[in-house]
C-alpha cells in the first residue's frame, strides 16, 4: 500500500562552515518545484551512448514537459550532452533497437500517446503507430523484430482496441451519470474503475505502414498488466528468441481488494499456451526476467499472502521443471527489480539499507551481495557490457545521473548537474545519521539536518518529520513532497526517525510494526526525540513541531491524543483518524486487514487499539490538517473527521484541501501553495 514509499557520495558533514556566505540562501519550495529534473539512464546496447529524461516545468501553464538528451561516453571532450527528441516534444520511455542504430520512445505530439522511433545519430522522429487507444507502455523483444504495447482495454473487446474507443465515446455521450457496480474494486488510488483492464499487446515492427493492430497476448489472464495504479512493464518480459513472455498478473476477481497474490504467466507469442508459473505461492511474484538461453526464469517473491511489505526475495526457477530456488536467503533485504550481467553471473538489483538506498550485485553461483554503489539512493540504472549508468540522489541533490564500469569501482562520471549546480546561490542544511536505543533494546537510525544558516552556539526550532509508509524510510534520499531541506532553506533544523516498521533494516525490524501503529513506533520517536537533543545542542526542544502524511499522518494524529506535551504545532496530511471507517473505505483492503489483524467485523478490538478517534479529549496542540479530494486510499472524510474533530474541541486549527489531489499533492503550484501553507503554520508557532 502506498501510504508509503522512496538517493554522489556526499560527506555526512556537519562540519561545513559554520557561517554562511552573506550572498547564499535557503532552498525554498519554488526551488524545488520549479528545478529541473533528470531520469531515465539509457545506455545503448555497446554501452558507448547515453541518453536520459530532462523534465522541466511551465510555470505559466503549471505543467510539466520531457525530453531526452544524448551523451556519446566514449569521446573525451567535454562538450555537454545535446537534446536528441525533437523541440517542443513532450516524450517519455526511452529505449535503443538492439543494434544501438535507433531510439524509441513513446510521445502524445499526434494528441493521442503513441510510440515512435528516430536514428539514434540523429535525424527525424518517425511516428510507429496510429492506435484508436493510448499506449501506456511498450517492450522490444531481443531480436527487435516485436514490440510489447500496453492498453487499457474493455475485456469483453478483446483485441479490437477501436471497440474499446467507442464504448467510452458512447458512455461520454450518456446523459445520465448514475454507475452501478457489482464487487469491488468500485475506485483505485484516485480513479473510479470504467471496467477497463491494462492488457499487453505484440506487434511486429518493420515497413512503412503505422501499427494499428496487435495480438492481445495475455487475453486468458483475466487481471491486470501493468499493475494498478503503479505498475509498468517492468512485470512483463521476452524470451531470448521471442517466442513467449512471462508477465506477473493478479487475477481481478472480487478476492482482487484483498488480494496481494501476483503470480508469473508463461505464455506463447501469439497469445496461445498460457500457463501459471507460480501458482503453488499464494503471495506475491514479480519482474520476470529470462536467462540467456531462455532456460531459467529470474524474479522475486514474497512468501506471506496479504503482506504487500514482505521481503522480495530472489528467485531462480528451471522452465522446464518448474523448480525454483532462492539465490540469496541470507540476504536480509527486499530486492526492488531485476538486471542481469553481460556475463550472466550477476544479478543487479537495489535495496534499502540502514538509511541508505544503494544498488547491490547479487553472484548466482553463491548468492554472495556486493555493493556496487553505496551512499545516497539509487532511483533507477541501466547496464550494458561493462558499462553502468544510474541516477541517484541524496538528501543534498536531486537526481544526478551518472556513469561507471559494470563493478562500480572506476571513479562515478556526472553527466547530469546536481541541485547546487544549478542553484549554485542556495546554501544547503548539512546532515548526519544518528543512532539510539530503542523499542526493545534495539538500534534505531534516524537524521538530523541543520538549518541553511547555521550558526554554532545558537539553538534553532525544530520540524519533526514522521515518514510514511509505514514500512518506508525518511533516508538519504530525495523528495519532491516531503523534502527536509525545504525547512533547513526555512532557517529549522530537520530531525527524522526512522522507527519500527521502516525498510531497510531486516525484515524483523519492519514486521514489528504491524499490529502496533501506535506503541512500538510511538517509543521508537519518544526516545529518538530525546536521543536527538541529548546529541545536537543546536535543537530547540522548546520550539517544535511534529509533521507526517499517510501513516505520518496517522501518527501526528495519534501523537495529538497520547504524546502532545512536547510540540507547539502539529501538521496532519492524509492520515487516518478514525481507524474503523478506514477499514471499510480504503480500496486496497489487504492493507488495513494485515495491520489491523484481519477485518473490522472479525477483529473489532485490532481497529480500536491504535484509534486516533478514541482520543480527541485530548487534543490541545494546534494543528494544521491537509487531505486531498481524490485520496481513495485515505478518503478525504477523514482529513474532513479530524479537522472537525479539532474545531469541534476547541483547538486552533486549519484545514488545507485540494479538490484535484490525491495522496499526493502532484501540480507545482500546489505543491508551492502546501509548502507555504505548512511553513506559515510552523513560523506561527515556533518563528524564523
Amino acid at each position: 500500500m502506498t501510504l508509503r514509499h522512496a538517493i554522489l557520495p556526499l560527506a555526512l558533514a556537519l562540519s561545513l562552515p559554520a557561517v554562511a556566505n552573506a550572498a547564499q540562501r535557503g532552498f525554498t519550495v519554488q526551488d524545488m518545484a520549479y528545478m529541473d529534473r533528470y531520469s531515465s539512464p539509457t545506455l545503448s546496447p555497446d554501452g558507448r551512448v547515453l541518453v536520459f529524461a530532462k523534465r522541466t516545468v511551465n510555470k505559466d501553464s503549471n505543467k510539466s514537459a520531457t525530453t531526452l538528451w544524448m551523451r556519446n561516453l566514449v569521446t573525451r571532450d567535454n562538450a555537454p550532452p545535446k537534446q536528441v527528441s525533437p523541440e517542443g516534444w513532450s516524450v517519455n520511455s526511452p529505449a535503443f533497437s538492439a543494434d544501438g542504430k535507433t531510439l524509441y520512445f513513446l510521445s502524445a505530439k499526434s494528441g493521442s500517446m503513441q510510440l515512435y522511433a528516430m536514428p539514434a545519430a540523429g535525424g527525424e522522429a518517425k511516428r510507429l503507430t496510429d492506435f484508436a487507444l493510448d499506449v501506456d507502455g511498450y517492450k522490444l523483444s531481443p531480436d527487435g523484430a516485436q514490440v510489447a504495447l500496453a492498453f487499457a482495454v474493455f475485456p469483453d473487446c478483446k483485441a479490437d482496441l477501436a471497440c474499446t474507443k467507442k464504448k467510452l465515446d458512447d458512455a461520454d455521450a450518456v446523459k445520465s451519470t448514475g454507475k452501478v457496480f457489482d464487487r469491488m474494486f468500485i475506485r483505485h488510488w484516485d480513479t473510479w474503475n470504467d471496467g477497463r483492464l491494462n492488457r499487453v499487446f505484440a506487434a511486429k515492427l518493420g515497413g512503412d505502414a503505422m501499427l494499428a493492430s496487435a495480438t492481445l497476448l495475455s487475453g486468458d489472464i483475466h487481471g491486470d498488466i501493468p499493475s494498478k495504479p503503479f505498475g509498468d512493464l517492468g512485470d512483463f518480459a521476452w524470451s531470448p528468441d521471442g517466442k513467449s513472455v512471462a508477465m506477473s498478473v493478479r487475477q481481478a476477481d472480487r478476492a482482487e481488494p484483498w488480494s496481494t497474490n501476483f503470480d508469473i504467466w508463461l505464455v506463447d507469442a501469439d497469445g496461445s499456451g498460457a500457463r501459471n508459473l507460480t501458482a503453488a505461492n499464494k503471495a506475491w511474484d514479480a519482474g520476470p526476467v529470462f536467462s540467456a538461453d531462455g532456460n531459467t526464469l529470474y524474479y522475486r517473491a514474497m512468501a506471506r499472502p496479504g503482506f504487500e511489505a514482505d521481503r522480495f526475495a530472489l528467485m531462480a526457477m528451471d522452465i522446464a521443471s518448474g523448480t525454483a530456488r532462492e539465490i540469496a536467503p541470507r540476504w536480509d533485504a527486499s530486492a526492488d527489480g531485476i538486471a542481469l550481467s553481460a556475463d550472466g553471473k550477476w544479478i543487479y538489483t537495489t535495496a534499502q539499507e540502514l538509511g541508505q538506498h544503494p544498488l547491490f550485485r547479487i553472484s548466482l553461483a553463491n548468492g554472495e551481495v556486493e555493493n556496487v554503489v553505496k551512499d545516497g539512493s539509487v532511483s533507477s540504472f541501466d547496464l550494458a557490457g561493462d558499462t553502468l549508468a544510474y541516477s541517484r540522489n541524496s538528501l543534498k541533490t536531486g537526481d544526478v545521473v551518472a556513469t561507471t564500469n559494470a563493478d562500480g569501482k572506476a571513479p562515478a562520471r556526472a553527466i547530469t548537474p546536481s541541485a547546487g549546480e544549478m542553484l549554485p546561490d542556495v546554501a544547503w542544511g548539512a546532515y548526519e545519521q544518528f543512532t539510539f536505543i530503542g523499542w526493545n533494546g534495539e538500534t534505531v537510525h534516524g537524521y538530523v539536518v541543520k538549518p541553511w544558516n547555521y550558526v554554532a552556539g545558537k539553538k534553532y526550532p525544530v520540524a519533526f518529520l514522521i515518514h510514511g509508509g509505514p514500512q518506508g524510510s525518511f533516508g538519504n534520499g530525495w523528495s519532491y513532497r516531503w523534502n527536509p531541506q525545504t525547512y533547513a532553506g526555512q532557517g529549522y533544523a530537520v530531525v527524522m526517525i526512522d522507527f519500527h516498521g521502516s525498510t531497510g533494516y531486516g525484515q524483523k525490524f519492519t514486521d514489528a510494526i504491524s499490529g502496533h501503529w501506535g506503541d512500538r513506533p510511538l517509543e521508537d520517536l519518544q526516545k529518538g526525540w530525546a536521543a536527538a537533543q541529548q546529541k545536537y545542542a543546536f535543537l530547540d526542544g522548546g520550539k517544535a513541531c511534529a509533521l507526517g502524511a499517510s501513516y505520518g499522518g496517522f501518527m501526528v494524529n495519534w501523537i495529538a491524543g497520547n504524546w502532545n506535551e512536547p510540540w507547539k504545532c502539529l501538521v496532519s496530511h492524509d492520515g487516518v483518524f478514525e481507524n474503523n471507517a478506514m477499514g471499510y473505505a480504503t480500496e486496497e483492503l489487504w492493507f488495513s486487514e494485515w495491520e489491523n489483524g484481519g477485518t473490522p467485523y472479525d477483529n473489532p478490538a485490532g481497529y480500536q487499539k491504535f484509534n486516533p478517534a478514541n482520543f480527541v479529549a485530548n487534543f490541545k496542540v494546534p494543528m494544521l490538517v491537509i487531505h486531498g479530494q481524490q485520496d481513495f486510499r485515505i478518503p478525504v472524510e477523514q482529513g474532513i473527521a479530524l479537522f472537525t474533530a479539532n474545531q469541534r474541541k476547541g483547538v486552533e486549527s486549519k484545514f488545507l484541501y485540494f479538490p484535484d489531489e490525491n495522496h499526493w499533492v502532484l501540480k507545482p503550484q500546489n505543491s508551492v501553495q502546501w509548502h507555504e501553507t505548512v511553513n506559515a503554520w510552523l513560523k506561527q508557532h515556533i518563528g524564523q
